[in-house]
Order: C-alpha cells, then sequence, then structure tokens
C-alpha cells in the first residue's frame, strides 16, 4: 500500500518560530513513516518557503532555539493554485520548477501569526488541499484574544474582565509615557481590579505580556502597553484572577464528529513555592525547566474536572472549531471556570500540555498524530 503524503509546515514569521521548529521535531521522531511519508517545507522568519533544508530531527531545545535558514541545498518552494493537491512546487538552481508530488495532507506545525491565524489555512483551502486543525474563521478568531472574548461571552461562556485598547491611536514617541494617566483612567471606568495583564491581542507564548500590580502607577501600565505595542495594536488589559490555570486538550479528528476533551492539566509554578511572584512567561514555558511542571489530570475534585472538560468542549463548538485545540481556563476558589484563550495549534512537543494531557487520558503522543492526519484524509 502507497504511504500517504504529508507536507509539515513549520517555523513561520511569528515570534513562536522557534518553538514551531520543536514541535515539529517531535511530531517527525513519533511520525508513523510505516503509513506517512513526510514531505518538509520550512518557513523562514522572512516568509520566505523552502524545502530540503536543515533536517528538524536535528533541532534540540536544551541546544539552543531553533530557526529555518536557507542553505545551500536547500530549494524555494512556490504555489501554483491551478495545480491543486500538486501545487506545492521546488524552484531548482536552473529556475525550473519541480513538482513536490501530489499532497495528501497537510500538518501545519505553526503557532502565532501568519501559522494559526487562518492565513496559511486560506491557502490550503484554495489550493484545495485536506489539512489539520481549524478553519479560516476559528483559526482567527482564536488567534485574536480579543475576538475570542466576543464570541465565547456571546456563547455565555465566562472570561476575564478587561478592557482593548488600539495602539495606533497613540503617538510612540516615549513609549506611551504621556498617556499613562489616560490609562489608568480607563483602567478605573472598567472597575478592573489590580494586578492586570497586559498583551498583545494576537500574540502566543507570552511574548509582550507584562503583569501590571501597582494601583494606578501610570508609568508602569504605560510601559507595559509599549511593551505590548511591539507585538500587536491591538492590546488586552485584564484584570488578574486569583485562580488556578488548568488546560484541557479537545480532539475533533473529523467534521462528523463530536469534539472531545481530555483529562485536563494543570501548570504549576514551582517558583511560586519559593515566595517568587511568577507568572507564566516564555521562560517559565520553554526556557528553565525549574520554573513550571504539568500535571495531568489537575489535582482537583471529580466535579470541577469534568466541568473544565465541558466548558472546553463548548468554547470549542463556539468558535467553530476543528482538529483540535487546547482550551485554556481560569478555576477560581468558588468553583467557576472562566475561558482564557484558545490555542488552535498548540505547542506539540512531546512534553507539551496537549499531548501530555491525551497520553493521560489513553491516547499516545504517535497515535494522537495518527488520528489528526487520518481524520482529515478522505476514505
Amino acid at each position: 500500500m502507497a504511504k500517504q503524503r504529508v507536507a509539515i509546515f513549520y517555523g513561520g514569521r511569528a515570534d513562536e518560530h522557534s518553538i514551531s521548529c520543536i514541535s515539529t521535531a517531535g511530531v517527525l521522531r513519533a511520525l508513523d513513516m510505516e503509513r506517512f511519508e513526510p514531505v518538509l517545507i520550512g518557513i523562514t522568519k522572512d516568509g520566505q518557503w523552502i524545502t530540503d533544508g536543515e533536517n528538524p530531527l536535528d533541532w534540540d531545545l536544551a541546544k539552543g532555539l531553533p530557526t529555518v535558514e536557507k542553505t545551500d541545498g536547500s530549494r524555494d518552494v512556490v504555489v501554483d493554485f491551478a495545480l491543486g493537491a500538486e501545487g506545492l512546487l521546488a524552484r531548482d538552481d536552473d529556475g525550473t520548477l519541480a513538482s513536490l508530488g501530489h499532497i495528501d495532507a497537510v500538518l501545519p506545525v505553526l503557532h502565532g501569526p501568519y501559522g494559526e491565524d487562518g492565513t496559511i489555512q486560506g491557502v490550503f483551502e484554495m489550493l484545495g488541499v485536506p489539512y489539520v486543525g481549524c478553519g479560516v474563521l476559528a483559526s482567527a478568531a482564536c488567534m485574536d484574544k480579543h475576538y475570542t472574548k466576543v464570541l465565547l461571552a456571546a456563547a455565555g461562556i465566562p472570561v476575564s474582565p478587561g478592557i482593548t485598547l488600539d495602539a495606533r491611536e497613540y503617538v510612540a514617541d516615549r513609549h506611551f509615557a504621556e498617556y499613562g494617566d489616560e490609562f489608568v483612567a480607563k483602567v478605573e471606568e472598567a472597575g478592573l481590579q489590580y494586578p492586570l495583564f497586559v498583551k498583545p491581542s494576537r500574540a502566543g507564548s507570552s511574548f509582550g505580556v507584562t503583569k501590571v500590580e501597582h494601583v494606578g502607577d501610570a508609568a508602569e501600565l504605560a510601559a507595559a502597553v509599549w511593551e505590548a505595542s511591539r507585538h500587536d495594536w491591538r492590546i488586552l488589559v485584564e484584570q488578574g484572577i486569583d485562580a488556578r490555570e488548568i488546560e484541557c486538550a479537545v480532539l475533533c479528528p473529523k467534521p462528523t464528529d463530536s469534539p472531545r476533551a481530555s483529562l485536563p492539566g494543570e501548570i504549576v509554578l514551582d517558583k511560586r513555592n519559593e515566595g517568587d511572584d511568577q507568572f507564566y512567561d516564555f521562560d517559565s514555558k520553554y526556557m528553565d525547566s525549574t520554573a513550571s511542571h504539568v500535571e495531568v489530570p489537575a489535582n482537583i475534585d471529580a466535579a470541577l474536572l469534568e466541568k473544565v472538560r465541558e466548558t472546553a468542549v463548548k468554547a470549542f463548538l463556539a468558535v467553530d472549531g476543528a482538529g483540535l485545540s487546547r482550551v485554556d481556563t481560569f478555576v477560581t476558589p468558588e468553583g467557576d471556570v472562566l475561558v482564557n484563550e484558545i490555542n488552535t495549534m498548540p505547542g506539540f512537543t512531546p512534553i507539551s500540555m496537549y499531548p501530555k494531557a491525551w497520553e493521560a487520558t489513553g491516547l499516545s503522543y504517535g497515535d494522537l498524530i495518527t488520528t489528526l492526519i487520518d481524520g482529515v484524509i478522505a476514505d
């Protein structure tokens, strides 16, 4: 039986470029090579598509943050929409174009803007090639935390209180310092309680996120808004929630399937036990192995675990999810469950929450990958 050819996209223009590379290395190590033939397409930080570049299997986060780079042997990849599933072409040294062959499915292991926001999903739609993950609408809506909250609130799902700022309304001199009092007034008008979390609406992996702790501190708040604006012009200012961070993996391989929720897991910030006022930033997620760990299932009572699972499925349906998503929630001491955000292509390394949650629920990392690909390939 012929192997099914799966184009795996990785890298990309987003801040999460290197995390995408590490996720891809994990996927390739677990991919069933008896059934699937990977066609590797890397995207450089400036948006060039290449094939025959550095082997992702050589990448290891312990050795540093890898990046997709053009090499002597790499070839540019171009798209011919008229050719559909045969429309991915590589440009040889003499300028001629050679087909990469028929593509049965695409696995876009891409995080953040230009990979998880509906843009590349639109390319796959126009090629008519089946792909793993959410469609254009859900991808775009969940990439933009502001609109995620709009959709969830409309579905009756609780979200964190907050306001949205448009950085384009402010002159970017002096790091927004002259607007600090205005920002403070907006926070007070909305009745938000400190600490605040200021974050770009369309970014991931905690890039550009700042915790603002001092009530009414205009300079601190202005600096946080400035930092977020370096990643996106739309900025959320959210009230900090006294809650545990519980994440739930949702799986829906085929459009006709009912979404399934994994056992929820918890991100435990280990340095809080040492008195550190820590939050789950980029270093805690990826760079400092002593900063946090994952516990699946989360250490909460069974009824609350089930409530998180039900909320995750409801949120997935509210945004028209497909394939997979990780729904991140806050669980308060009173037992309330609020949705923080939805990641339509969550971190996919073997130790990432999404695969670990399914492993704890009875689905191994390799079988999870196979299930997702099988779900989009026509019988």
